[in-house]
């Protein structure tokens, strides 16, 4: 239950309404009041991607350390790439807990919508040294064209 302060509307005090409009600020700033909680595209479920374009392609590049090939999953469909995969934890036993363990297992799945069209006959993915590289090579017609101007 939120407990409410009564003012007296009749009398009229600017600090008064200064402080109020602080408060508000304040508590549109607060950020305790909501809870951090590990939702699908958070950083320590789904890898980093980067995406360059040029004239011709775009390449996607996706830091997957430690992931083999066979554990990922590449499709596009309307325009949306798709990268799926599975980190498998290790099953080493240790001695002892861990004091920190920072890196992750289990699976992720990112989608990149794609603003033009790409040719998906000729994408190719080359994964090396744990970063996934994705060649989109763009269709014909949305390729920048040139077109001279003639003048009579």
């Amino acid at each position: 239950m939120a407990l409410v302060k009564w003012k007296n509307r009749e009398v009229f005090d600017p600090w008064g309404e200064m402080r109020a409009l602080q408060d508000e600020i304040n508590d549109l700033f607060d950020t305790d009041r909501f809870p951090r909680t590990a939702g699908l595209f958070e950083r320590t479920f789904s890898p980093a991607i980067d995406v360059a374009e040029n004239q011709n392609e775009y390449t996607v590049s996706c830091e997957l350390p430690g992931i083999e090939k066979r554990e990922i999953d590449i499709s596009i469909a309307s325009n949306v790439l798709t990268i799926k995969g599975q980190k498998r934890s290790e099953t080493e036993e240790k001695k002892g807990k861990f004091y920190r363990k920072e890196s992750w297992s289990g699976s992720f799945h990112r989608t990149l919508p794609l603003p033009t069209p790409v040719d998906g006959d000729k994408i190719t993915a080359l994964l090396e040294n744990g970063v996934l590289t994705i060649t989109l090579p763009k269709r014909e017609e949305a390729k920048p064209k040139q077109i001279a101007v003639g003048v009579k």
